[in-house]
């Protein structure tokens, strides 16, 4: 048995290669979004035990982009500050501001404070980890809750709350 070498065209496997390193040159570089500047906003969460909202402004914090509360998204009063309420209210918030072409924003959380709790509720953290799956770039997380340097007078009078 003869062996037969069949030689292929020298052009034609020197285009096809220069052809696959175009291709592999175009996949290496990454796609650039060709989007216009930065617009950042703020996020303001309020948590209480009773209910959470979700607050987005710009930056000045004087014209509202979305807001949105635990309260519309469940049937219950009682659930009204759950973390699944703010959860499905930040994802309310992520949807109106991707339209309006946010990009990050920064996150003010704030509790009852004064003389009430100085705990955020049970909400907060939900709202803030549904916040950051939207997507967006996150600058500053900030704790603005009310904190009296000298208080004022609980409700409930000399002797307390009776039972």
């Amino acid at each position: 048995m003869s062996e037969i070498e069949v030689e292929a065209p020298v052009e034609t496997t020197e285009a096809v290669v220069e052809e696959q390193e175009a291709v592999v040159e175009t996949q290496n570089q990454p796609e650039t979004k060709k989007e216009g500047p930065e617009k950042w906003g703020i996020a303001h969460i309020y948590s209480s035990y009773n209910n959470t909202i979700i607050h987005m402004t710009d930056l000045t914090g004087g014209e509202t982009v979305a807001i949105s509360s635990g309260g519309i998204h469940v049937n219950a009063d009682r659930y009204e500050s759950s973390p699944f309420a703010a959860m499905k209210a930040a994802n309310a918030v992520v949807e109106s501001t991707r339209v309006k072409g946010f990009t990050g924003f920064h996150i003010k959380v704030r509790a009852v404070g004064g003389v009430g709790s100085r705990v955020p509720g049970p909400g907060a953290q939900a709202a803030i980890r549904a916040l950051a799956r939207g997507g967006f770039k996150i600058g500053r997380i900030d704790d603005v809750t009310p904190i009296p340097h000298d208080t004022t007078r609980k409700k409930g009078g000399k002797r307390g709350r009776r039972v």
